[in-house]
Formats: C-alpha cells, sequence, structure tokens
C-alpha cells in the first residue's frame, strides 16, 4: 500500500536543486547555513518536527549550519515553558544547534536602528490609523488601497514620534510604525505594512526594557541576514510575503541576502495543526494539557510512545513539494509499528479478561516458560513466564456459539496457549445473568512448549497470563481526537467541540504478565496481538498505566 513512499528516493527535492545550484556557481561563497525559527507561544507538532528534520538535515547533508532561532516578538503570547519545551523536542529528534541559540529580542537594538534608518531614507513612517481603519484602508484585492492622512509626515516628525512611541508615551494601539511601500500593490502585504506596534507588556526575556516590538515580516528578514543564513526555508502561505522580506533587505545596509524558499506543509488527516487550535483544546481541557497522548505535539507523541526515529522518517519519506497536500494519518502509524517491531519487547497482556480454568492442571503446580524478548532480534534474549492452573484470556478469543471459521476456543475445540500447552475447550460457567464468567478447558500434557509428538496441528494461538502472578494495569486505547478527516475544512471547523471523536480514549482495566512490573516510563512494548504500547509518566509502583501507542496492524481503509 505504502510502496511509493518505501523506494529509495533517487532524486533531489526541488530545494535541494537549488541549493547544489547555488554551491555550483559559489553563492554565499559555498556556504549553507539554515534555520529553524519556532515562535515560543505554543508546543511544537508534528508539522514543526517536519520543518526542524528539513532544516537541520540540508546543514548536514551540505556540511552547512542550521541555527535554532526563538521568533519571541509577542510577549502576550509566549513564555519560558515554551522556549525550554521547544529545545527539548529539537534535541528528542536527534538535532543540535550547538552554540547557535538565539532570539529575535537578542537583536530588538539593532532592529530599532532599522526602523530608524527607514525612517531617514523616508522609507517608513508613524501611523495614528486606528488598527480598523488601517485595514479598511488598506484595500481589497480588486481595489487599490488609501494613503494614510499621516503618510507624508516629515522625516523629522517621524523620528520624534518613533522615539516618543519607544519611551512609553503613547497608548497601545494610538499609533503604529509603517513601512512606506506601495498602497496600490497587487500584493496587500506590500500596502505600507506595519512594522512597529505597541505593547505595554513585560518580556519573557527583555522584562520592561521595550514597549515597543517589531512585526515578524520586518524581524525575520533581517535576523536572518545578522545571522548569515543563506537559505531561509519557509512554508508555503509565506511565498506572498517573499517580495517584502527581500524589500526590507534591499533598503538595508545588512551583512548578506537570504534566499526565501517555500514549501507546502505538512497536514495530517484527522489532526489539526493550527497552533491556535491546538491552544483551544488546553485551555478548554478538551485535552489535558500539550502533551496528552491525544495531541499532535511532539510532546505528545513522544509521551505516547513515538520514536525520534519513527519520525524522522516519517517526515524524511514524505518528502518536500510546493503544493498543498493532506498525508494519511495511517502512514505515520505505518513508520511507528515499523519502528516498534524492530525494538519493543514482546510481552502478554490481556486487555478485557475472561477467567480460563485447566481442570486436569495439579491446583497447587506453578511452571515456568522461557519467551522470546523479541524475535526480530535474537540478541535481546529471552524471559521467563509463570503458568498456573487458573489463567486469564481475551473475552473475544472464546465464542460459545462459534461459526464453523472461527478457530479460537469454543466448546470441543482445541487451541495453543503461547509459549505453554495445547488445551481443549469443555464447557463455560455463566452468572446469573447469563453472561459467561468463565472457560473451562483441559490441557495436554504432552504439548508442553506449544507443540506435541503426533504433529497435530491447531489453527490459532492465544495470548494468557497466570492470575496467581499478573499485575493489573489501566491501558489508554487512543483513536483520532477529530472525527473528520479534514477538521480544519469541515463546515463545523469553527466549533471543535463538534468535531471532537467523543470515543478518542477508553481506559481499561488489563492483566499484564509480571515482568512488566518493572517497566520504566516511556518504555515500549509490543502487548501480543493487540498493538505498541507505552508505560505512561502518570504511573506509579501501585498502579501501572500504559498508553498505546498504535494498532498492531493497519487500519486505515482507503
Amino acid at each position: 500500500m505504502y510502496k511509493g513512499y518505501m523506494e529509495d528516493k533517487k532524486r533531489i527535492n526541488f530545494i535541494e536543486e537549488i541549493i547544489e545550484n547555488d554551491l555550483t556557481n559559489n553563492k554565499n561563497e559555498g556556504r549553507v547555513h539554515t534555520r529553524f525559527p519556532p515562535e515560543p507561544n505554543g508546543y511544537l507538532h508534528i508539522g514543526h518536527a517536519k520543518s526542524i528534520c528539513l532544516n537541520f538535515t540540508l546543514a548536514q547533508k551540505y556540511s552547512g549550519k542550521c541555527n535554532l532561532r526563538f521568533d519571541d516578538t509577542n510577549p502576550s503570547k509566549e513564555e519560558q515553558e515554551y522556549v525550554n519545551s521547544i529545545q527539548k523536542d529539537v534535541k528528542w529528534l536527534g538535532f543540535d544547534w550547538d552554540d547557535r541559540l538565539f532570539f529575535a529580542s537578542d537583536y530588538f537594538d539593532r532592529l530599532y536602528e532599522f526602523a530608524v534608518e527607514l525612517i531617514k531614507k523616508d522609507k517608513a513612517y508613524v501611523c495614528g490609523l486606528t488598527a480598523e481603519q488601517i485595514k479598511e484602508y488598506r484595500g481589497t484585492l480588486t481595489e487599490p488601497g488609501r494613503m494614510s492622512p499621516y503618510r507624508n509626515r516629515s522625516t523629522e516628525e517621524n523620528l520624534v514620534l518613533f522615539e516618543r512611541m519607544r519611551n512609553g508615551e503613547f497608548r497601545d494601539g494610538e499609533c503604529v510604525l509603517r513601512a512606506k511601500i506601495d498602497m496600490s500593490s497587487s500584493n496587500m502585504n506590500m500596502r505600507d505594512p506595519v512594522i512597529y506596534r505597541i505593547a505595554h507588556q513585560s518580556h519573557h526575556r527583555t522584562k520592561d526594557k521595550w514597549c515597543i516590538y517589531p512585526m515578524y515580516d520586518f524581524t525575520h528578514g533581517l535576523c536572518d541576514a545578522l545571522e548569515g543564513i543563506t537559505h531561509s526555508i519557509c512554508t508555503l502561505e509565506f511565498e506572498n510575503h517573499r517580495p517584502l522580506y527581500n524589500w526590507f533587505l534591499e533598503q538595508l545596509d545588512v551583512p548578506c541576502h537570504p534566499q526565501q524558499i517555500e514549501f507546502g506543509r505538512l497536514n495530517l488527516s484527522y489532526t489539526v495543526l493550527s497552533k491556535r487550535k491546538l491552544q483551544q483544546l488546553v485551555s478548554e481541557k478538551i485535552v489535558d494539557g500539550w502533551n496528552d497522548p491525544l495531541m499532535p505535539t511532539i510532546s505528545g507523541l513522544r509521551r505516547r510512545g513515538y520514536t525520534p526515529e519513527s519520525i524522522r522518517n516519517f517526515c524524511e519519506r514524505i518528502g518536500v513539494a510546493k503544493f498543498f497536500s493532506i498525508v494519511d494519518l495511517a502512514l505515520l502509524e505505518y513508520f511507528i509499528r515499523e519502528d516498534l517491531n524492530k525494538r519493543a519487547k514482546r510481552v502478554m497482556a490481556v486487555l478485557d479478561p475472561l477467567k480460563l480454568v485447566i481442570e486436569n492442571y495439579p491446583e497447587d503446580k506453578e511452571e515456568e516458560f522461557d519467551a522470546d524478548n523479541n524475535p526480530e532480534d535474537r540478541s535481546a534474549g529471552t524471559r521467563k513466564i509463570k503458568f498456573s492452573k487458573v489463567l486469564y484470556i481475551e473475552r473475544e478469543d472464546f465464542m460459545e456459539n462459534a461459526p464453523k471459521k472461527y478457530f479460537r476456543l469454543s466448546p470441543g475445540r482445541e487451541v495453543r496457549l503461547k509459549h505453554a500447552y495445547y488445551v481443549t475447550c469443555t464447557g463455560a460457567v455463566k452468572d446469573a445473568e447469563g453472561t459467561i464468567v468463565e472457560v473451562r478447558c483441559t490441557y495436554d500434557p504432552a504439548s508442553r512448549g506449544g507443540g506435541t509428538d503426533d504433529g497435530r496441528k491447531v489453527k490459532s494461538t492465544l495470548h494468557w497470563v497466570s492470575e496467581k502472578h499478573m499485575i493489573k494495569a489501566d491501558v489508554r486505547l487512543y483513536e483520532p481526537l477529530f472525527k473528520d478527516r479534514d477538521p480544519s475544512s469541515s463546515k463545523d471547523k469553527n466549533d471543535l467541540h463538534k468535531l471532537i471523536n467523543k470515543d478518542a480514549v477508553k481506559t481499561v482495566d488489563a492483566y499484564l504478565e509480571p515482568s512488566l512490573k518493572d517497566a520504566q516510563v516511556s518504555d515500549r512494548f509490543q502487548f501480543l496481538r493487540k498493538g505498541y504500547f507505552c508505560l505512561d509518566k502518570t504511573s506509579t509502583p501501585d498502579k501501572l498505566v500504559f498508553n498505546r501507542t498504535v494498532t498492531l496492524k493497519d487500519s486505515y481503509q482507503p
């Protein structure tokens, strides 16, 4: 099904073509220098992972450098918590910025000087229009904008007013600094964009030094230039901002002129990757924080049991392109399943327990069996599992009135208990309501280890746990958080509550083999026949909690 993704890619992508052409022509003196520039106003998600992998691997491939730079120009939404989480996520994915950790706030003084330089060149002015008036004056896609009545202020007046803005003499929103470009431009971004606004708010790094803050479009390209970035790679929604990016660099005396290159952002089915909507999920307590395993954040995926290798492999295989597309969630699940198949320890866990009593097995007898920890990795060794008279199996593995092609337990049918014996069902016990509460079997002592000398075969092997030795745990079974394949385009997209899958998580009381009592947080396991699971941080010695990372088989339906 995913053959096209699995084949080795010989052809380089369009960004690599640009870089290799630049290297051939000795542009940027043969340097390749990229950056990952997150805004610290939330946790990173799987879409950011694509950008992280792209920027850092491009730098690695071409013996270049990649900076981590925080776009911290909006103090009303930014927190140190987010700064810390972003650094942790980038490192967990396997990348390092070495000594190149920067913040846009590192350049606030220099950016202010750039703004003053634009004013002196008559390329910027202080505007007293309100935000609503600026929007009205801006025009539409079919009608040109109108010039602000403040557009022709003198350079001297603008310099005085801008300094007064910096000194805190105006209220929030009372005035802004705008670039003087072209109000009739077909590109709305070039119609005298705001480059500084007033915000009397303490900044998480600069504290109360500033009450004016630069806008992203003004900040980004100039920070790139100051850091010597050669290729400024961003998502496709910034394509119409590129003329403005270049305009600032052309008007000002900067060390270099980076090239902005846009690619299609990652969109994942049954998922929202809008930071605003993710913030809404957190603030309205639809989820339990940014690292809830239901969230598409890197920390949420990590808590759910995803590995950095699986995410990097996923990002590499989907590649980069210059168009919008939705990647199927099943493809991401394919890569974590493929990775965990190689590394996860196999264990037995019963998620919907039904008691099984072996009638002819001695009451006080116990045995141990050797079990492979991972048949895909012989170096993983083996472990001992305990066997006794009373076991638990999955309720779905017994059917009283079974159809012809049902090969699991039913009266008169023989099955193999994994690693142990053949057993034959002799009947079942029901409670007063008619619910089956116990299955009765006999075992064949000659089938120890799961085989017989007479060569007879069974068509089903069941996992189990011993009642005497099992441990109890809460196991969380996850489904996608959203019911709609493309929640961002749904008719209910403005009401997240209507899109939420109410059955996205189900917690069951499970019985596990005793080896799991030594599991550590984030340890990953394959529960035989049930999927891949990870020990959650909410576990205690008295109550283990496991999250299902992914089902054992692809549940995708085209």
